[in-house]
């Protein structure tokens, strides 16, 4: 509105300063739709101008490509949550860092879990795990490889280049739980 108000001013004082010397033109005011003032008929070539550069605006906005990426720390934790969702797998085994980390209270969903993007796009996993006494462990292995490849094709749309499941434990379903209290008991009177 502004824009077109002063449009209309700057060409009624031109009207006036034109009618003084000689009869003046009549000169029509509409304004454009996204209110920019439109270009005048006497500046064909700063509009084709105009229109050139806008067109290699475009171009360069189509020339851009979007993406999706994930970090590792992602892709670890989805594997380690699938993982964690197999029968006769009772945790994750991690290295020092997670050792310290847990042990000062923190929990970490990636442990036990290390991942490799490759040059295609596709994941190779590495998954350390405890599991349950007396459980067959190739079925197991089977059970993690289909559920990690199956979660991660789901969520994230990669493909997994392959799977090394490592045995780090076996332990009794029942003497899992105890360390697991004794571990959250020790927790708590550190805290």
């Amino acid at each position: 509105m502004a824009q077109e108000k002063d449009l209309r001013e700057s060409v009624a004082v031109a009207d006036e300063d034109a009618a003084a010397e000689e009869k003046a033109p009549e000169v029509e005011v509409t304004p454009a739709a996204d209110t920019e003032a439109a270009p005048a008929a006497d500046e064909p070539e700063s509009a084709a101008a105009d229109e050139a550069s806008d067109d290699e605006d475009d171009e360069e906005y189509e020339e851009t490509e979007d993406s999706l990426t994930y970090s590792n720390g992602v892709i670890e934790k989805i594997v380690a949550m699938a993982t964690r969702e197999v029968p006769h797998v009772l945790g994750m085994k991690g290295n020092l860092i997670h050792f310290v980390q847990e042990t000062l209270g923190a929990k970490d969903l990636t442990k036990g879990v290390t991942v490799e993007v490759t040059d295609d796009n596709r994941v190779i996993v590495n998954i350390s795990v405890i599991i349950e006494y007396g459980c067959y462990a190739p079925a197991i292995f089977e059970d993690v490889k289909e559920r990690v490849t199956e979660r991660l094709a789901a969520m994230t749309g990669l493909e997994v280049a392959g799977i090394n499941l490592r045995i780090e434990d076996v332990v009794t379903l029942e003497a899992y739980n105890a360390s697991k209290k004794q571990a959250e008991a020790a927790r708590e009177n550190a805290a």
